[in-house]
């Protein structure tokens, strides 16, 4: 179990009721960051759906179906560019500068994601939101209020990503109904577990360093990752919930 009071010992000039403060500001912070790029992300795939003259530059109908162009394939594998910009990029790197890529981010993250909008009626799109978010909201608060220590699941979870990763790309081939069932279902799972490890690890790494710059920075990172958490699990879910047009 992690002892969070021992914790609390690294800043001896500050009282406990003083650190959670501050660390409930800093969660704040990070969830803000977070709303405000599901905001842009969804303001992006809107625009980018419904403007006729910039869906044109990502997508072209082949064959009745919807594929990507060359803009479009560059928007889709953007969004790792960007997450390996940040992570390896992020220590020699100012606040600002995180921030402004956080955000471009976002947006390119809206435009590669516009499609299911396309693919899916409005209604199931906004119900598989509203249920994605109260199902985030509460295994974040889990997170944050458990006393159990989740690094060991954060562990296994991770693995079960990449066995995840690996499972999607041979089922690319195999076109299996049922494996990508499995692979949805799993998805949704690993997700979900992992809102609940990000959420504690970005608590108990709030008091690793006071300067204001660091916590800028690593607000943005624990924003990035529930960002990810919550949009992977929203699009597992949608496999589900979603009709298709």
């Amino acid at each position: 179990m992690v002892d969070y009071n021992s914790r609390y010992s690294t800043a001896p000039t500050r009282s406990a009721a003083e650190i959670d403060e501050g660390l409930r500001a800093y969660m704040l912070t990070v969830y803000n960051y977070m709303a405000s790029a599901l905001a842009l992300t969804g303001l992006a795939a809107y625009v980018t759906a419904n403007t006729p003259a910039v869906l044109e530059m990502f997508y072209t109908m082949e064959g009745g179906f919807l594929a990507p162009t060359m803009l479009g394939y560059i928007a889709m594998f953007s969004p790792l560019a960007f997450i390996l910009v940040i992570n390896f990029g992020i220590n020699k790197m100012q606040a600002s500068t995180v921030q402004m890529i956080f955000w471009a981010f976002a947006v390119v993250m809206g435009i590669s994601l516009s499609n299911i909008l396309l693919m899916y009626t409005g209604t199931n799109v906004a119900k598989t939101f509203f249920v994605t978010a109260a199902a985030f909201g509460s295994l974040s608060l889990y997170g944050y209020t458990t006393k159990k220590n989740l690094t060991g699941m954060g562990s296994f979870l991770i693995m079960g990503l990449f066995g995840l990763i690996i499972a999607s790309v041979v089922n690319i081939f195999m076109q299996s109904s049922a494996m990508e069932f499995i692979i949805s279902v799993a998805g949704v799972l690993i997700f979900a577990g992992l809102t609940a490890y990000d959420t504690q690890r970005i608590k108990l790494m709030y008091l690793e360093n006071d300067h204001s710059e660091t916590h800028t920075k690593k607000a943005i990172m624990g924003a990035l990752s529930l960002y990810l958490d919550f949009i992977n699990m929203f699009l597992f879910l949608l496999r589900f919930m979603g009709n298709r047009e």
